[in-house]
Formats: structure tokens, sequence, C-alpha cells
């Protein structure tokens, strides 16, 4: 269910807020300095949802699990700022390095899943989501340790910008479904799912080294390219991880319980299931 109101946290009211991709170029050629100001404006709708959920999720005491990609950083600022105007007390498990170094670089008390295995709220961003709250994840790698983070959080909240937003699957991200494989097996995940369901699954490759991508736990990652969105993403998963040699996949079904998204103008818009 899509809420008909949107939050605008600089100015703590409610409002509609619709902006489209084209009104959204409009605005950076207006500006006279086209993709910087395209980026500045992503960054701000970024900051907006991140802002709004730690806002609403993040109470004293919390346990919070912390997720990886560019839109938690400004939610881990926002919520390192909590934590030092309100002296809140929040203990924090990250999903990744990247996730554990914002951690202890904004100066917030590092946890894990081994000394706080229950979480009240885990804040993660996305790649896409549907309107069930269907989420791809893991364009960053990191979809197995997201997963199992999420899975143990009493709400797992959902953050992003109003481009990942999307009726269906595959609309708006057309790099495919991330799958973590253990090396070994990769080609037979590959013709598996070649066979199985069509589509074109592939390696990826690292851009800063030779070689495949190695996830921090020392796997591969596929990129399935569907064919076409199928009836029951929650039995194609099933299929998926039947595959020996399928770590997880980046498909988060039923998990997320609220998705925010900020909106070109500044407001965020929330969503859901």
């Amino acid at each position: 269910m899509l809420a008909n109101s949107a939050i605008n946290p600089a100015k703590n009211c409610i409002r509609n807020a619709c902006i489209s991709t084209e009104r959204l170029c409009r605005l950076a050629t207006t500006n006279g300095v086209g993709h910087s100001s395209a980026m500045d404006l992503i960054d701000q709708a970024k900051k907006a949802a991140a802002c709004a959920a730690v806002n609403n999720h993040v109470k004293d005491h919390c346990r919070l699990g912390v997720g990886s990609g560019s839109t938690i950083v400004f939610a881990v600022e926002r919520l390192a700022e909590r934590v030092k105007e309100e002296k809140l007390q929040v203990t924090c498990v990250p999903t990744s390095f990247q996730a554990k170094q914002l951690i202890v670089e904004n100066g917030l008390t590092l946890s894990d899943l081994e000394r706080t295995p229950e979480l009240d709220v885990a804040i993660d961003g996305a790649d896409e989501v549907d309107s069930g709250l269907t989420c791809i994840k893991g364009g960053g790698g990191c979809l197995t340790q997201e997963k199992i983070v999420a899975a143990n959080a009493n709400t797992f909240i959902v953050i992003a910008d109003y481009r990942k937003q999307s009726s269906d699957l595959g609309i708006n991200w057309t790099k495919g479904i991330p799958i973590e494989v253990i090396p070994m097996a990769y080609r037979p995940v590959i013709k598996t799912i070649q066979t199985k369901f069509g589509g074109s699954p592939e390696l990826r490759m690292a851009k800063a080294k030779a070689g495949p991508v190695v996830t921090d736990n020392g796997n591969f990652i596929l990129d399935w390219k569907f064919d076409k969105n199928p009836e029951k993403w929650d039995t194609v998963n099933r299929e998926l991880m039947m595959i020996p040699g399928v770590v997880d996949t980046g498909l988060f079904i039923n998990m997320a319980k609220r998705a925010y998204f900020g909106m070109a103008d500044g407001s965020v818009q929330i969503q859901d299931p």
C-alpha cells in the first residue's frame, strides 16, 4: 500500500511529493551544471529518505542493523548526530566491511550478531523495490550478510531514492538479480539457471582488479537478467536456493515492513506492503 502523503524532514510537515525523471533533467539543465546537479538532487533524495527512517525508527537503547551502500552513509551520519545530540545508546551491527567502517568512523557502538543476535530495527538500501516491497539487493555485493541481518531484526526498513521505486522488479533495475555462489560452482549454477529459468546469468567482473568480484565471504556473484517477471518471486527464490552452490539471492521477499523513498524535491514518500 502506498501512502498518500510525503514527509519533508526539513520542515517536519506532510505533503504530496511527486516529480518525474523528465522534470529532474530539466531542473539540472536549468541550473546550468548538468550532470552534477542531477547527482546533487539524487544525493538530497537519498539523504531525505535516510534521515526520515532514522528519525522515525531509532530509539534509545536500540539494537540496529546497519546496511550497506551509498544511501546508508547518510543514515549513519544522521544516527551519529542523534546519538550526540540526544545522548542515545544505540548498538550497531554492520552488514559489510563498509558498514563496519562507517560505524567506527562515526564513533558509534559496534557489535555483531554473535553478541547481539536479536535486533530491533535494520535499515538498508535497495537496488529496486516493487509495489509489494519485494526488493532486489546486492548491487554492492553484500547481499548474504544484508539478508542475515535483516532476518534477525524485528523491523526491516528500506531507504532509497525515487529511482529505485517500481511497480515490478526489472523495470528500473536492469542489471539483474544478484546471486552469491561458491566459486567452484559458478559455471554449473549458470547452466542450471539458464536451463530452468532462461535469461542471462553472468559472472560479475571486478572493475578495480582483474577477475571476478569477490564478496566479503570469499564467494562470487552472478547477475541474472531474467526474461520476464514471474508471477511468484517466492517460488523462484526457493528454487534458486535449492541449486547446489548457491549461497543466497538478492531477492528480499516479505521482509521489508516499510520503505522510505526520497523524492527529488526533498520530500519523502512512505510505502507499506
